[in-house]
């Protein structure tokens, strides 16, 4: 019962870590980036706010992705 509430706990931070980290790329850069130098600006951005590479990776692919779509 505990672990299935810690597995709970884990699942709903990390959902709203990448939502955190997207609502924060948005705020600072208001176009994604067009190189792999300014990947690497965004990505130490957002590391120097304390999010990990994988969810750096997933808001800054994601940002490309959406791009795509318009």
């Amino acid at each position: 019962m505990a672990d299935d509430l810690v597995a709970q706990a884990v699942k709903k931070v990390k959902e709203t870590e990448f939502e955190n980290a997207l609502e924060i790329w948005r705020k600072k850069f208001k176009q994604n980036p067009q190189n792999r130098e300014e990947w690497a600006k965004q990505a130490r951005f957002l590391q120097s706010r304390g999010f990990g590479f994988d969810v750096i990776k997933k808001v800054l692919n994601n940002s490309t992705q959406d791009e795509d779509n318009l």
